[in-house]
């Protein structure tokens, strides 16, 4: 998304109500799914209307402005509530948290919703700004690229207008350095194919779609100067959470010598977790699988396997580029010390 003028708004808060993109609609429609309440904001995340980790997140401290009754309980329980939505980004609960402990420092009532509101608002502002500095470091990585490979999508619709991993190219679009993107269609749910390349269509950046195992192909031909990818949870050592696929992605980019880069803001950091074998992988419907579309391609016979999310190791990681800058070759002391920077 070129600019916040020139696109529309993946989500918004408007006269009480929080207004998104039904990303389950794209390409074929650009409609609005309306949040009024607590369990409509649940179910919103949880069906992928509003996906992305830090769009998940921002969603998440907006639906708690939602709570009915507008009292101090009814806002902890759509805390707690709205937690329960997907269980991998880990963007949802830090913003959740945020909005906890913000709740637990106003002792008048009275100032509870407005205060809650402005809290999420800041959030959202936080977010424009992450996905600029993310973009302006990440260019700075790609600038000798002519194509890059990307997998799902962490553009505008997974964020508040560039992304992550396609800030740097917006960034670099809008400086006038050509750049293509291939975009791994991202199956079961085609998130590259819907998603990607209808915002990178949108934004005049030239994208071909490919399905995902055509990559190592791609990769073979010497045509992909670098593979940049989101996160959706990244541990303290620096391995990612990301749509099922990056990690064999990342095991071909190793092999064919193509940098590999993982672009995610440091609210997206677990440093609970030591690595991410202790990261939690939802695991979805699988009729995502076996009925696409409401199709059936699977026999009844047949059992079904849908993670939404691998996990790639760090070692396999060129770099991670945050808001605050880009750590090599990234390690648990090095992603300790960026992430203590100001």
């Amino acid at each position: 998304m070129p600019t916040a003028s020139q696109a529309p708004e993946t989500l918004q808060f408007v006269d009480g109500q929080l207004i998104l993109i039904d990303q389950t609609k794209l390409p074929g429609e650009l409609v609005s799914f309306i949040c009024d309440s607590v369990d409509q904001t649940h179910d919103a995340i949880s069906r992928l209307v509003v996906r992305g980790a830090p769009a998940i997140g921002i969603a998440a401290a907006y639906g708690v402005c939602l709570a009915n009754p507008a009292t101090r309980q009814g806002f902890l329980d759509a805390i707690d509530h709205l937690a329960t939505s997907r269980p991998t980004a880990v963007n949802l609960f830090w913003a959740l948290d945020r909005m906890k402990a913000v709740l637990q420092s106003v002792d008048d009532d009275a100032e509870l919703a407005a205060t809650l509101l402005a809290e999420a608002i800041r959030i959202h502002d936080e977010d424009r700004q992450m996905c600029r500095d993310i973009g302006r470091h990440g260019a700075t990585l790609l600038a000798d690229c002519k194509a890059v490979l990307t997998h799902c999508n962490a553009g505008g619709l997974a964020t508040s207008m560039w992304g992550t991993a396609l800030a740097p190219i917006y960034h670099l679009h809008q400086s006038g350095h050509a750049i293509e993107v291939f975009a791994d269609e991202t199956r079961p749910l085609m998130q590259g194919g819907r998603l990607t390349a209808w915002e990178l269509s949108q934004a005049g950046v030239p994208v071909t779609v490919l399905t995902d195992s055509m990559a190592g192909s791609l990769l073979r031909t010497g045509r992909i100067d670098a593979v940049i990818v989101g996160a959706d949870r990244i541990a303290a050592n620096g391995d990612a959470a990301n749509k099922i696929g990056t990690y064999p992605l990342a095991v071909l980019a190793k092999y064919h010598d193509v940098p590999f880069y993982v672009a995610a803001p440091s609210s997206t950091f677990d440093l609970a977790i030591d690595s991410g074998d202790q990261i939690p992988i939802e695991e979805r419907s699988t009729a995502e699988v076996s009925h696409p579309g409401g199709i059936q391609v699977v026999p009844d016979a047949a059992k079904v396997m849908n993670p939404a999310f691998d996990v790639t190791p760090a070692e396999l990681i060129t770099a991670i580029i945050t808001e605050r800058g880009i750590v090599r070759s990234p390690t648990t002391t090095k992603l300790a010390s960026h992430l203590a920077s100001q």
